[in-house]
């Protein structure tokens, strides 16, 4: 029992350091490629290249797990599960309209998304500062300003570099907490076929679908995932995408050989808005909940249905369980039962690992192709 404390401890101070540097990381990137806009000519290139294949994987993502949804079939559990469900969604969750998450992205308070650590609301504000620095003209002042915002960055990679060297002390707590938590079990029987689904789409999306982009780009995707492989070890045991992107970022530059140009830009627009083991999951959860519902469900709903789960996967947060809370969130405002999230909670524990390994896999991805497509 002291053992499971104690490993649970170290892994929650891991997890709690790498979220404290992932904040200001994120803000001070974007905000250090955007000032420098007008002198890079590169910048806007990079930006259309980097959504680009970030729109194309996060689509594939939703379209596998469709087809696989399609070719199972999962059934429709007992009426009494789905009530019974009903008990585990949180309740302060549980009646919040879609509309209601995109009003909390849009900041009113510049301190308050830094206190929650709100991923899109800090990228809103990143890129405000940045293009207003860019459009500034050239002064002392603006220099000194540049040069501040340039060290505070260094300095925190610094601090990067020293969590990365303790990072092994970290992956052993991490990987005893999955234990135990496997251990406990996680699914139903009956959820076998959806379960099915969820873990054979991310798998099929991170071990066939991301390797063929990057042949197709070029490049070879075994040498790209071990150069990559702690940031995506990271990810699966953090369950968040904001909290590795410190090791993502110091993986691409000083590992594969990524511009800082090209990753300190990228990566962190990629942690908010490539998604793609968060679009599959939507896609995937909504046809099931809404089948269970009652849901007659036609070709033309499975099709707008995967353009709203890839909508809605890149306005996501990055943070661990985002994927689960906007897809209620989606539920409740289409009246279907929601008491099956409740169901899904429990396994939604090994999901979220997955999906945000895969999520990060596929950030590393883009940053390499937009890299190579850039600087060749």
């Amino acid at each position: 029992m002291w053992l499971d404390e104690l490993m649970t401890f170290i892994a929650t101070i891991f997890t709690r350091l790498f979220q404290l540097v992932a904040v200001p990381t994120i803000v001070l990137a974007v905000i250090t490629t955007l000032a420098k806009f007008g002198e890079q000519k590169d910048t806007g290139r990079i930006f259309a290249h980097a959504v680009t294949y970030t729109l194309l994987t996060t689509t594939v993502a939703a379209a596998v797990g469709l087809i696989l949804f399609n070719v199972i079939q999962p059934g429709n559990l007992p009426a009494a599960m789905v009530t019974q469900g009903n008990s585990a969604i949180p309740k302060d969750l549980g009646s919040e309209s879609y509309y209601d998450h995109i009003l909390g992205v849009i900041p009113n308070n510049i301190v308050k998304p830094f206190l929650d650590g709100n991923v899109l609301s800090l990228l809103i504000i990143a890129f405000a500062v940045g293009i207003a620095l860019a459009k500034l003209p050239k002064s002392d002042r603006k220099t000194a300003l540049l040069n501040v915002i340039g060290g505070l960055q260094d300095l925190l990679f610094l601090l990067i570099r020293a969590l990365i060297w303790a990072l092994p002390l970290g992956i052993v707590a991490f990987s005893a907490q999955l234990t135990a938590q496997v251990s406990a079990g996680i699914a139903a029987e009956s959820l076998g076929k959806y379960i099915a689904v969820i873990v054979g789409g991310n798998l099929i999306q991170m071990v066939i679908v991301l390797p063929l982009f990057l042949i197709i780009r070029g490049l070879n995707p075994l040498h790209v995932f071990g150069r990559m492989s702690p940031a995506v070890l990271m990810a699966f045991f953090t369950k968040s995408s904001a909290a590795t992107l410190p090791v993502t970022m110091a993986s691409a530059e000083k590992r594969l050989g990524v511009s800082q140009k090209v990753s300190r830009f990228v990566l962190p627009i990629c942690t908010t808005i490539n998604m793609n083991g968060c679009a599959a999951f939507i896609l995937v959860t909504s046809l099931f909940v809404m089948q269970n519902g009652g849901t007659t469900l036609t070709l033309a709903q499975m099709i707008l249905w995967l353009f709203i789960a890839v909508i809605a996967a890149v306005g996501n947060a990055g943070v661990p369980m985002g994927c689960y809370f906007l897809t209620l969130s989606l539920m409740t405002g289409t009246g279907a039962p929601v008491g099956i999230m409740g169901i899904i909670l429990p396994a939604y524990t090994i999901f979220d690992m997955i999906e945000t390994a895969e999520n990060v896999w596929s950030d590393s991805c883009v940053c390499a192709m937009t890299d190579h497509d850039v600087n060749g």
